[in-house]
């Protein structure tokens, strides 16, 4: 009985260090530069002075020294410095665009927030202004900034004009930043902490306005502040509407687009990106039928480029168009017709679902159901174009192939011919397999490797009943994003081509709501540590 007490006691002590060490290691946690994988989204302070309107806001949440850390605590030991320093370098060539620079301007001050936004004047025809909004760790360092600022563009001939409008002070002229051509710039402080630059008085006096009338900003909209409760997390969160998606974003949105706007937030995920979005639509989805993904359970072949598709046919529609085909029927087709052969382009048109694509060094192969679409429904295309049918026995299994004769003359033979193969088709399990070739169908047929670090990358995105996946390795994800303008830009700005530290994208595409009319985007950028 006596020994109770005693236990008792001991297990009080044992819970309080137990307490303790949970709450220093939670402490620790908070503190740790890790803990941007799971920064909260909110609405950043310069979202007062964005019209909704605007073509395109790029908001950062969290300090410009913090990326380097990151990138220091996730590279290997003997990577960490120039790890650290590639973050800077991206971080001070993205305010050298600006015209400012970083470490003899900004560092001193400069707090969690900098937001950057384009502005489309109210007169029709005129370039879109810019206002850069940068957020002060104290009250006194944002103050030393701007008159430091102007005094060094007064010593270069600015001739600087001060005014007030509504009830804040303005500060204007015509000022040459870094060397730069003198161009029209304006400036404000707001409540000693947030400091606003752009392109102009005029510029200026637009963001001031719309700070001011809640049914104009993106602070008071309550479309994005949904958007930010379902996304979650994030460092950064840009908008974008049709005419910056095109032109800045390098997405492909054709005369009328289907996305009324973009709402994206970026999170750093191990060595890569993590990227969540939201897409509001003009038109509401067609709904593409149940998601059944079995055929990723069925795939056996190695692939550096793995794509599944719920209903193709209704994606490539051009006759009845709908959101689907306008979002994604021109890069789809696009992509089918650049794989050899009119065969995959044929299957996908035909097939109302599902179908694996998956890509290797011996060609493409095509998944879809059994009984659809028919090899007899693609015959008559294929006849067209000089392609027969034929059966072909090839380890054990019969296929069928398409073929056609073409003159190949050689020296000494002339009339040599030589069969060119449109592609092949199997069937094994319930599932019909199309090949570019034998070698790739032998290959699903003998089961020998599932293509598990593509299926992997799927199974990141966290999306498993979306309807649209694709995932890649090195090599295409490489190929794919050096033609993507706004990837260009950011390796302009880092002053180095970042293209061979990528490791691997995947992309996954879903509705998001009830009515349809919101497409869940979800995307990952896999980079070498």
């Amino acid at each position: 009985m006596k020994a109770r007490p005693f236990l008792a006691a001991l297990l009080a002590v044992a819970l309080a260090m137990l307490s303790f060490g949970l709450a220093g290691w939670w402490l620790l946690l908070q503190r740790s530069p890790l803990a941007l994988q799971h920064q909260a989204l909110s609405m950043p302070l310069a979202a007062r002075f964005v019209p909704r309107t605007a073509p395109l806001s790029l908001h950062w949440l969290v300090g410009p020294d913090e990326p380097a850390a990151y990138a220091r605590a996730v590279a290997p030991p003997r990577q960490r410095r120039q790890a650290a320093a590639a973050a800077d370098r991206l971080r001070d060539g993205a305010f050298a665009a600006a015209g400012l620079d970083y470490a003899s301007e900004l560092s001193p001050w400069l707090g969690d927030e900098s937001s950057f936004a384009l502005l489309t004047p109210p007169g029709s025809g005129e370039a879109p202004g810019w206002v850069l909004a940068l957020r002060s760790r104290d009250n006194e360092g944002a103050r030393r900034f701007l008159q430091r600022f102007w005094q060094t563009r007064s010593l270069a001939g600015t001739d600087l004009q001060i005014t007030s409008y509504r009830g804040m002070g303005l500060i204007s002229g015509r000022g040459a930043l870094l060397g730069q051509d003198p161009q029209p710039l304006a400036t404000a402080l707001i409540n000693d902490d947030l400091v606003l630059i752009a392109s102009g008085r005029g510029v200026l006096e637009q963001a001031l306005d719309v700070s001011q009338i809640d049914e104009l900003n993106q602070a008071a909209s309550a479309p994005l502040q949904k958007a930010l409760q379902r996304l979650g997390e994030g460092v950064a969160l840009l908008t974008a509407r049709p005419e910056a998606m095109e032109q800045w974003l390098g997405l492909p949105v054709g005369d009328e687009s289907a996305a009324v706007e973009l709402v994206l937030a970026l999170a750093p995920q191990g060595s890569g990106l993590q990227v969540d979005g939201l897409a509001q639509l003009r038109d509401a989805l067609p709904s593409l039928g149940p998601v059944n993904t079995e055929l990723l359970r069925q795939v056996q072949v190695a692939a550096d480029s793995l794509a599944f598709l719920t209903n193709p046919a209704e994606l490539l529609a051009a006759e009845d168009a709908n959101a689907w085909s306008s979002l994604l029927g021109p890069s789809l087709t696009q992509a089918l017709k650049r794989d050899q052969g009119p065969l995959p382009a044929l299957v996908a048109a035909a097939d109302s679902g599902p179908l694996l694509w998956a890509h290797q060094s011996e060609g493409w192969l095509l998944g879809t159901r059994g009984d659809r679409p028919s090899a007899e429904t693609l015959q008559p295309a294929l006849e067209a174009d000089g392609y027969s049918a034929s059966p072909l026995e090839s380890r054990g299994q019969t296929l069928q192939a398409w073929t056609r004769l073409e003159s190949k003359p050689v020296k000494g033979n002339p009339d040599q011919l030589q069969a060119q193969l449109a592609g092949a088709r199997s069937s094994q399990g319930g599932f019909a397999w199309w090949g570019q070739g034998l070698a790739i169908l032998n290959q699903q047929y003998e089961g020998r490797r599932a293509p598990q670090e593509r299926l992997d990358q799927l199974e990141l995105l966290g999306s498993p009943q979306a309807p649209f996946q694709w995932s890649m390795d090195a090599q295409a994800a490489q190929g794919l994003l050096s033609r993507w303008k706004l990837w260009r830009l950011v390796g302009t700005l880092s002053s180095s081509s970042l293209t061979p530290r990528v490791d691997g994208v995947a992309l996954s595409l879903e509705p998001d709501a009830p009515d349809q009319r919101s497409l869940r985007l979800r995307g990952l950028l896999q980079l070498h540590a």
